[in-house]
């Protein structure tokens, strides 16, 4: 299971902490007002809080569980549909007392915004959408229906009172969260800015191993070792980077470090067969000048072109194919080759496949992970294999950590692997001495 990123971790942190205080307060007011109306003898409204009370603990229950999308769902549901009911039954105003309760509104809207951020924005826009309307409805209108249960003035004014007062404290805290969260993103996107300019970025390399054990090559991978918060990983800053462009910079940085441990591999006998992968964002890739790019990096540094690999990710292919493709060829006929990386996670089309000129797939460790025990993903892996044969790209498996997962892969004909098995991501010294160790094993199985 892949680790979420720093920054959706706090944004995480922070709807979990939203959810609490959601819970805590649902009880809290269903309780206060269900034993209020009680005293009043009141029933029907001691019913409706009595359920928000039930259901407060519910999303509380769920919050715990860490369930959090569905612990929102459950108090959106019941808190819209207690406000509607008291504003159109229990809370319709007059000339004296205007209606009070459906100010709690705005706050279900600004805690649906933070929220759903991550969700699809139809769903983000609609449910944001429903909820304003909603309010504007009930603050500029006399709707309700009429019924004995409707409460009176002398509770309804200091109602009134309370009511605006706790639903713009609850504003408050939640624009609170809510700035809080852009200040802690816009703090890691300075720092980052820094970290490029002060060299905080390195690359550690993973070997490629063939079935017989020997290293044709690495993949480059990005890291940062933050001043204050040590080595972080790119999980944590990458998708940040594409937010804000900074990812520009860094693969320029990338490509041309690559390059230049290519050009000195390339004098050294035991190193100058190894190829070097470096993943490419997609925000890189639609720069209209990105080939021009890759042919100065090589230029710059002397590197054989053809010992460089730029890996696409399969989410590219929605985008403009007929660009990608030119794009591919081009960095093909300056003898740079390229792999589609994880594939298998994304919704590309075969008609799409089959026309990139690719030298490589890589299968995601996702599906090697449970090769062994899920029957899905061995017939994922193995319909990989045997597609990337008859299109005639290589074939490599990321995240192989056993011997069972690179013994079912090299009896369906994948006879490249990375991960943990062979070698974790490594600084040069210690790859290069991982090479160096193979060739020997390699050297004493042949003589």
């Amino acid at each position: 299971m892949s680790v979420p990123s720093l920054p959706t971790q706090m944004h995480q942190s922070r709807v979990r902490m939203l959810l609490w205080v959601s819970a805590l307060l649902m009880v809290t007011i269903g309780v206060g007002w269900a034993t209020f109306f009680a005293i009043r003898q009141a029933w029907l409204i001691v019913a409706v809080e009595s359920a928000m009370a039930i259901m407060g603990l519910l999303v509380a229950y769920l919050t715990r569980k860490r369930r959090t999308r569905l612990a929102f769902f459950v108090m959106l549901t019941t808190v819209y549909a207690s406000l509607v009911a008291f504003g159109l039954v229990f809370d319709i105003p007059d000339a004296q007392v205007p209606r009070s309760t459906h100010h709690y509104i705005l706050l279900l809207a600004l805690a649906a915004m933070l929220v759903l951020r991550d969700e699809p924005g139809w769903m983000r826009h609609s449910v944001v959408g429903m909820l304003f309307v909603s309010y504007v409805a009930l603050s500029s209108t006399t709707w309700g229906i009429q019924t004995q249960y409707l409460i009176s003035n002398d509770v309804r004014v200091p109602g009134t009172w309370i009511n605006t007062a706790l639903a713009m404290l609850g504003l408050y805290a939640l624009a609170h969260i809510m700035v809080t969260e852009v200040v802690a993103s816009h703090a890691l996107e300075v720092d980052m800015r820094k970290g490029i300019a002060r060299n905080e970025f390195f690359l550690l390399y993973q070997a490629q191993v063939t079935h017989k054990g020997r290293v044709i090559g690495a993949e480059a991978l990005l890291r940062w070792r933050h001043p204050k918060m040590g080595l972080v990983a790119p999980g944590d800053f990458i998708d940040l980077a594409e937010q804000t462009g900074l990812i520009l910079p860094l693969g320029a940085w990338v490509l041309r470090d690559a390059c230049t441990q290519l050009k000195t591999w390339a004098h050294m006998p035991e190193y100058s067969h190894l190829s070097l992968s470096v993943n490419v964002s997609a925000r890189q890739f639609r720069q209209r000048d990105f080939v021009e790019q890759i042919q100065a990096a090589l230029e710059r540094t002397g590197a054989n072109p053809k010992r460089l690999k730029l890996e696409l990710t399969e989410s590219m292919l929605v985008e403009d194919v007929d660009d990608i493709v030119r794009k591919m060829e081009a960095l093909r006929s300056l003898g740079v080759g390229c792999s589609l990386d994880d594939f298998g996670t994304g919704y590309s089309s075969l008609n799409y496949l089959k026309k990139l000129p690719l030298e490589q797939l890589k299968i995601d460790q996702s599906f090697v992970r449970d090769v062994l025990s899920d029957p899905n993903d061995a017939a994922i892996a193995t319909t990989v294999i045997a597609l990337g044969k008859n299109l005639g790209f290589a074939v490599v498996a990321e995240g192989v950590e056993t011997m069972g997962q690179r013994d079912f892969l090299i009896s369906h004909d994948c006879n490249i692997f990375q991960g943990y098995l062979f070698s974790k991501p490594v600084v040069v010294p210690e790859f290069e001495a991982f090479v160096r160790a193979s060739q020997q094993i390699e050297s004493e199985q042949t003589s």
